[in-house]
C-alpha cells in the first residue's frame, strides 16, 4: 500500500516537472511576442509622431510659393 502511494508521488511529481518546464517556455514566448509587438507596433506610431511636424513643414516650404 505504502509503495503504491510513493510510486503515484513520484508520478506525479514528473508530471509537475514537465508542466513547470512547458509553463515557462510559454512564458518566454509570451514576452517575445510582447517585444516584437513593441518593436513593430509602438516604435513606428513614435516615429510617425516625430516624423509628421517635419514633413508638414518641408511640404509648407515646398508648396509655401504656390498657396500665395
Amino acid at each position: 500500500m505504502e509503495e503504491d502511494i510513493l510510486k503515484k508521488l513520484d508520478e506525479q511529481e514528473i508530471k509537475l516537472n514537465n508542466i513547470y518546464v512547458s509553463v515557462e517556455k510559454l512564458r518566454k514566448y509570451f514576452l517575445w511576442t510582447l517585444i516584437i509587438t513593441v518593436a513593430v507596433i509602438v516604435l513606428p506610431l513614435i516615429g510617425l509622431i516625430a516624423i509628421i511636424p517635419w514633413f508638414l513643414k518641408v511640404m509648407g516650404a515646398a508648396y509655401g510659393g504656390l498657396l500665395e
